[in-house]
């Protein structure tokens, strides 16, 4: 199968990649009910549960299934040492559980990420919020949340005149944030966890999000397909695409628009 088809073929299986997510929340939500919330800590430092890892080998699961070939960057498995070659075509990019520290606090704001990426484009992400029962989709031409009040077309906002609605992370604030916001006209500032931050920017509840700390590619890559297809833009501090498969798959800072037009253009 083509890399043209592999695309094609997974954009319309979307649903599937859905119900996945879902399924993936589930086990992070049996572990969250029974109060058993309790973190060990990897060789970076980084928190890891029981959640983590029974939601991804859900996920790991289900992508053999659905899409038998494409490999597949996921988090714990890459920090076991289980590291694919992704140069040769699309690949998946999974977080089992983004917002470890959300859901040690359990304050609910904690993802389920997949997303595929082609020739080092996000093209297709789901971002499910398991305590919330909210799930955001984007690819092209698919913009949508949905819940239980059904199913959401879904956009960014257009660029603000008095001041832009600014996202931050409510578990990495740093001065390097604090000088990158300095030049920018921010009218409200608004804390939140995990990769809900770029739905809330594609859905056009904020304006933009920039992250100057350390981030993963499986960290974004979900979310980043949301606020493209939503009409957004995610792009490096200087202005460039923020791609992926990139070596060691760590993230420059970058920042996610709700409008293709940075504030800081003229």
């Amino acid at each position: 199968m083509t890399t043209t088809n592999v695309v094609s073929a997974m954009v319309a299986r979307v649903d599937e990649l859905v119900e996945l997510a879902v399924r993936a929340g589930e086990e992070i939500l049996d572990v969250y009910g029974s109060g058993e919330a309790d973190a060990a800590r990897k060789v970076d430092g980084s928190p890891v549960t029981e959640a983590d890892t029974r939601a991804e080998a859900v996920i790991l699961a289900g992508l053999a299934e659905i899409a038998p070939g494409v490999p597949v960057l996921a988090e714990e498995a890459v920090s076991a040492g289980h590291v694919p070659d992704v140069s040769g075509g699309p690949f998946w990019l999974v977080d089992p559980l983004d917002g470890t520290k959300e859901f040690i606090s359990r304050n609910g704001e904690f993802t389920v990420n997949i997303a595929l990426v082609d020739d080092g484009v996000p093209v297709l992400g789901v971002v499910h919020l398991p305590a919330l029962d909210v799930t955001y989709v984007g690819s092209p031409g698919l913009a949508e949340r949905r819940d239980a009040d059904g199913v959401t077309q879904i956009a960014v906002r257009p660029v603000p005149d008095d001041g832009f609605d600014v996202l931050t992370s409510r578990s990495h604030s740093d001065e390097d944030t604090e000088r990158f916001l300095a030049d920018i006209a921010v009218r409200e500032r608004v804390s939140a966890g995990s990769s809900l931050k770029f739905c809330r920017v594609a859905e056009g509840a904020a304006d933009l999000y920039p992250r100057m700390g350390r981030t993963m590619e499986w960290d974004t890559a979900a979310g980043h397909a949301v606020v493209l297809a939503a009409g957004g833009v995610v792009c490096t501090v200087d202005g460039d695409p923020l791609r992926y498969g990139k070596v060691g798959h760590d993230n420059p800072a970058f920042v996610a628009y709700g409008s293709a037009r940075p504030p800081m253009a003229g």
